[in-house]
Order: C-alpha cells, then sequence, then structure tokens
C-alpha cells in the first residue's frame, strides 16, 4: 500500500472516530479537529473559550503537530496553565494542498501516539 493510501485511510478512520464523539455523526473538518487537538493539549478540558483563546488553541495544536517534524520545542508552560512553543526551524513555503497533507499526516501521527488508531 502507498504511503499516501495508507495516510488517506488513517486520516478517514480518525475523521470516523470524531465525528462520533464529537459531530453527532457529522464529520469534521481540519480546523475543527485542529481545535480539539488545541484543547486536548491544553488540558482544561470543556470551558467556555473567548474568540482570542480559540485562535491560541489552534496555534497550540499546530506547534504540538508539527513538533515532532522539527519545526517547534515545547518551551514551558506560563503561569495560566498554557503551553509554550519555540520556533526551531521556519516551516517552507508550501503551496495549499502540500499544507494540507502536511498537517494531516501530523494529525495521524498524534492520534497514533494517543493510540487512538493503531500503528
Amino acid at each position: 500500500m502507498s504511503r499516501d493510501q495508507k495516510l488517506k485511510e488513517d486520516y478517514e478512520q480518525i475523521l470516523k472516530i470524531l465525528a462520533t464523539k464529537f459531530g453527532e455523526g457529522e464529520q469534521l473538518n481540519l480546523d475543527a479537529i485542529i481545535y480539539l487537538i488545541g484543547v486536548q493539549e491544553l488540558g482544561k478540558g470543556a470551558v467556555e473559550f473567548k474568540k482570542d483563546d480559540k485562535v491560541n488553541l489552534m496555534h497550540i495544536a499546530i506547534c504540538r503537530l508539527l513538533e515532532p517534524f522539527g519545526y517547534y520545542e515545547f518551551e514551558f508552560f506560563d503561569d495560566d496553565g498554557w503551553p509554550h512553543y519555540k520556533v526551531l526551524e521556519e516551516l517552507p513555503p508550501l503551496k495549499s494542498g502540500e499544507q494540507t497533507v502536511l498537517i494531516k499526516e501530523a494529525i495521524v501521527l498524534y492520534f497514533k501516539a494517543q493510540e487512538l488508531i493503531p500503528n
């Protein structure tokens, strides 16, 4: 099986699981998945977040997702418990489709590490 096909199958499996747990059966889009990962990484549970906090949650998720690729490194938790990352390497210029593939690959790796789907 090709790498692209395996990525597609793993990502589809994640979509099904998340649709059942969080989407009332409806498939979540990429932004919603990134947001959920941010909430998970913050670790405060189901809390009402302000608009700025939602943007920050998505930033946390992107940093966490791209950490295994060497782009970010966890630095510290601030006094409010929010994780902070430092940039290790700037992302190369990517076309929209390439960005999507990179993020989907990172999401699959994240959920495998969380043991939501098998390796």
